[in-house]
This record gives C-alpha cells, structure tokens and sequence, in this order.
C-alpha cells in the first residue's frame, strides 16, 4: 500500500511552502516543492498579463507535469509525500489568465497529461483574506510579486474557493491562516500539524473532538478511542463525559435559552451569507456561483454556529432522556410512509 501523498494549496503569499518543511520533519516525508523560478516567461506575465498569459501557462504545465509524474509515484512507494502544490491548481490559473482559442488548446493539452497525475491522499486548502495575503507578498518581497495587483489576488482568491467548493479528487481539509503564525509560534504550528495527522488518519471528514487539558483527555478521548464509526449516541455521551469534566450547567431551561442563543447567532450568519451571494450577484455572478463565494466566504462561520446549535441540542436530549438518533429514525420513518404536498416542508 502507498504512503501518503499531502498536496498543500492556496492562493499566492498563503503559506504553502512554509508548511510543506514543517511537515517534512513531523511526517518524516519527502518534500516536492514546485520550481516556479524557472520560468522565462514569469515576470513578464507579472508585468503584461494579457500577453505573457499563454506561454507561462503552458511552461507551468509541462514543467509541473514532469516534475509530479517523475517524483509522486515513486516517493509514496517508500514514504510519505508533502507538496507545496497540487496539479489542479495549472487549470486553475489557466482558467483565470486564457480565454478563447488559447484556453482550448491549453484544455485539450492538459486532460491528456492530468490523467497520468496521482492524486493526493489529502488536500490542505490554506485560506486567507486578500489584506493578509497582499501583506505577505509584501514582506516577503520577490522581484517578480512586487507589482502584484490587488484585484488579481482578489479574484485568485474566489478561483480557489470555487475550486475546492466541488472538488471530489481528494478529501480537503481547510484551515483559515489569517491569525495563524506557523514560523513564531510553535503552539500554532503543532494545532496545524495535528489537524493534518487527524485528517490523513479520518479521511478528513471527522476531525478531533478533543481540545481539553491534559486532565480531561484520559477521560474524554476513550468514548471515540474508534473515531471511524461514530453515531449520535457517541455524542450524547460526550456531552455527558464533558458536562462532568468541565463542570457546566446541566440545567434543562438555562441550556434551552443558551440554544436559542446560538439559533440567533446563526441567523445572523445566514444572513451574511445572504448579503454577499446579493453582492457577487450584483456584480455579475449567476445565481449558484454567487451562492458558492457566499458560502465559502462564511464557511468558518457556518461551520461553528451549526455545531454549537448541534452541541445544544445533544445536551437537550440528555438532560430530557431522549435517545437522539433513535427519535431522528422514527420520526423519519414516519415521514417515509406520509403523504406529501407539493411545495409542502418535511417535518
């Protein structure tokens, strides 16, 4: 069987090859780091993108191409693979740079050779917003970015979260890098390792529960000592295990407003999410591709809110006895075997 093989992503100035050498040494891997110097044509492009477009692009193509079919599969047969790119990302950027018959040549050229390219064990998609991007090329201060536009940033940006919103080659883990400082802090840097070791052993779809002190793990890590077959008991017992280890209110009406409250902050977010698909439609965007940037744009949001909504509503079900997945079953079979009117609402 294959090691590993981690692509790490993001737009320009992100992160990407800082946390491919920190991964080296913790997954005592290989390390691919993409050759972007050589190209001839890349600080022209930077200059006069319109007229440098095609041939960057097609240099980067046939030049990462070699590299990853040269390197990738004969790494991962004796050890584990960090890159600081993935394949994908030459379409990406052809995407944003061609247009009309150079696109369609740079298409046909690039499905022949992206087939023969393995695919990742797992993607880390590194984000960050356009200020905190623009001051990282700014401090780092290569020759060639030091005429980077912000708008091209910008719209690199929106190409990467539409990339990733549908992306099915390999499970993505996305971590947001804004108030991350991998090099200073050696705290921050192992929380990132250690998302991407939880990822690689889940498949990245069930991350760790477990961010307690010392003294509370022993008691909270054996109820998912197995985190690969988890069900909604397995998460009202946690509840139960944390309550006890962090000393938090069991009371039933005090944890129902506390419900109430995330509800509120989640209707909050929904409506950001609201106001930018508005935007990105306004601007231009046809109605599904607005709602991807929102989303994408409020994931992190979303994704706590929902979960603290959840959280309650594990809590409710102790503190009231009700076996959650066992309610959620019936109460699905019983919506199976209904009658249903149009434009009707499940309930």
């Amino acid at each position: 069987m294959p090691y590993p093989y981690i692509a790490i992503e993001g737009v320009i100035g992100v992160g990407k090859t800082t946390l491919a050498r920190y991964l080296q040494e913790a997954l005592s891997a290989e390390i691919l780091m993409e050759v972007f110097e050589e190209n001839p044509f890349l600080s022209d492009f930077y200059a006069d993108r319109s007229r440098y477009a095609f041939q960057t692009q097609i240099f980067f193509l046939l030049s990462r191409y070699r590299q990853q079919h040269q390197v990738i599969p004969r790494a991962i047969k004796h050890s584990p693979l960090v890159s600081d790119y993935l394949f994908a990302k030459d379409w990406l950027f052809a995407h944003l740079n061609l247009e009309n018959d150079e696109l369609a040549v740079y298409e046909n050229v690039y499905t022949a050779l992206a087939e023969r390219i393995p695919a990742p064990t797992l993607v880390v998609y590194l984000k960050a917003s356009v200020d905190t991007l623009m001051d990282r090329i700014a401090v780092r201060d290569r020759p060639y970015e030091r005429n980077m536009e912000r708008e091209y940033i910008a719209a690199l940006s929106a190409a990467y979260d539409d990339l990733f919103a549908d992306f099915s080659q390999a499970p993505v883990l996305t971590i947001a890098t804004d108030d991350l400082n991998v090099v200073n802090d050696l705290d921050a840097r192992q929380q990132v390792i250690g998302q991407i070791k939880s990822a690689l052993e889940s498949g990245a779809s069930q991350p760790s529960l477990l961010n307690g002190s010392p003294a509370d793990a022993p008691q909270l890590s054996a109820i998912f000592a197995d985190d690969t077959n988890r069900r909604l008991p397995d998460f009202q017992q946690f509840h139960h295990a944390l309550d006890r280890a962090k000393h938090f209110s069991t009371d039933l009406f005090l944890n129902y407003m506390k419900l109430f409250e995330e509800m509120g902050e989640l209707s909050e977010t929904m409506a950001r999410v609201r106001h930018t698909q508005l935007e990105h439609a306004a601007a231009g965007a046809d109605e599904s591709a607005a709602l991807r940037r929102a989303l994408n744009a409020h994931r992190d949001g979303l994704q706590q809110e929902l979960a603290d909504v959840l959280a309650y509503l594990l809590k409710l079900a102790n503190y009231t006895g009700i076996d959650l997945e066992a309610a959620y079953l019936e109460k699905m079979d019983t919506n199976i075997g209904r009658e249903w009117h149009a434009g009707a609402e499940e309930k």
